[in-house]
């Protein structure tokens, strides 16, 4: 749906609908820019974490598995609970309890002692991102979905960039410690703040909610229309087979942009032996070029492919996969060039607009719950990759050209399979 075709332009009261849209969007956004300050906090930690607590790969694999799983079981009831309870007032639950949960996590003392906080830190910080992307499609219809969601992932983006450089200055000045203790208390300052500031529908401000004229979310608004109380939406979507192939191609891109994260900090800190103020500002490149991609490809697929997904996630999948390849092959010790393959394989993997094609199949009723569904499997895969690159880098002298050569191969597997999804 276009903005001068909304139920919001016929109420005669536009510029108030308007606004609302926006505050909820750039509220939802700025709120977001602080949440990877305690969710991911631990990836460029890791390298002093490991030498301070004594760890091995494989048990930094668990950690990070055990965040990402409790983030996809998160994933799976958060945003069908926040449909039924109240999208910002979950949102702000789960910042809270992020914040609490990286004080619980900074006392560990071994990997039992830390990694079970860090799980239970994974499922409640799930809580931060499908509602939030629920509340907005309450506002966003298809036609205007891609641009509101780039702007969402450039603030993911951004989160991603701020947490590598607040994290990695709080690491060297302060200690790991201190970095899971003082960041993360903003989270829940800013998720009281959003809370106050948005509505999760607009008629919870007296406006009329939009009338969604794309044929697509219309069709799937209408289908799902009497499958909305209870297990309902979960049984809409388990049994609709492009949802369920789009979940594993969320999956697949997860293993590539997790992985990046995850490992390349510990790999150029071992392989290149930097020391962590360098290995923060070389890798720095792959959370920037996180930021920079998401509204391009939102605005491309709204603007100039009629609101189509799939070329756009095409287009990532092949770009990154190169970039990719370009990371194995290229020196450890060469900095320059890998914080350009850095940053091209990041740009990359945020052309892909996975989270708007997932509420254009339900529509916005089931919004929630298709975001956390398709979310779950993509942090499902990405702990896969953190529990099975750790035992080939433990067992096989740390063979780093395979991970990233295996991660290549995801893409071009993902491209394959979003070919099959008509959206």
């Amino acid at each position: 749906m276009r903005e001068k075709d909304s139920a919001a332009h016929h109420s005669g009261v536009p510029g108030a609908y308007n606004r609302w849209k926006w505050r909820v969007l750039l509220a939802f956004t700025a709120f977001y820019l602080f949440v990877y300050l305690g969710r991911f906090n631990f990836w460029p930690a890791a390298p002093v974490i490991k030498e301070d607590l004594q760890l091995g790969h494989v048990q930094i694999g668990v950690i990070n598995a055990l965040l990402l799983w409790g983030f996809a079981l998160g994933d799976l009831v958060h945003g069908r609970l926040a449909e039924v309870y109240g999208m910002r007032l979950w949102v702000m639950l789960g910042a809270c309890l992020t914040a609490g949960l990286n004080w619980a996590a900074s006392y560990g003392t071994s990997t039992l002692t830390f990694a079970l906080p860090w799980f239970v830190n994974g499922f409640v910080n799930a809580a931060c991102w499908s509602p939030g992307i629920a509340l907005i499609s309450q506002w966003w219809p298809r036609g205007e979905r891609g641009r509101a969601m780039g702007i969402v992932m450039m603030s993911a983006g951004g989160a991603m960039l701020l947490m590598w450089l607040v994290t990695g200055w709080v690491v060297t000045e302060m200690g790991w410690r201190a970095a899971f203790r003082y960041p993360p208390l903003v989270i829940a300052g800013m998720g009281v703040l959003f809370y106050a500031l948005s509505r999760d529908r607009p008629r919870d401000v007296g406006l009329p909610d939009y009338v969604e004229d794309d044929q697509v979310s219309a069709r799937a608004e209408e289908l799902g229309r009497g499958r909305l109380g209870g297990l309902g939406p979960y049984s809409r979507l388990l049994t609709d087979v492009q949802f369920q192939i789009a979940c594993h191609v969320k999956g697949l891109e997860n293993v590539v942009r997790y992985g990046l994260t995850t490992w390349v900090p510990l790999y150029y800190f071992e392989r290149a032996g930097l020391d962590i103020t360098s290995t923060v500002l070389v890798t720095t490149a792959l959370p920037a070029g996180y930021l920079a991609a998401p509204v391009l490809g939102g605005l491309v697929s709204d603007n100039l492919l009629q609101s189509a997904r799939r070329p756009m996630v095409m287009a990532s999948c092949g770009l990154s996969a190169l970039a990719l390849v370009g990371i194995a092959l290229a020196p450890p010790d060469n900095l320059y060039l890998g914080a350009v393959l850095l940053l091209i394989a990041g740009f990359a993997m945020s052309l892909s607009p996975m989270g708007a094609l997932a509420v254009d199949i339900a529509g916005r009723h089931m919004a929630g719950t298709s975001s956390g569904v398709l979310d779950a499997h993509g942090y499902l895969y990405a702990g896969l990759q953190a529990i099975i690159f750790s035992i080939v880098l433990e067992m096989a002298g740390a063979p780093w050209e395979v991970v990233f050569l295996a991660m290549a191969s995801t893409r071009v597997l993902s491209g394959v399979l979003i070919s099959f999804v008509r959206v």
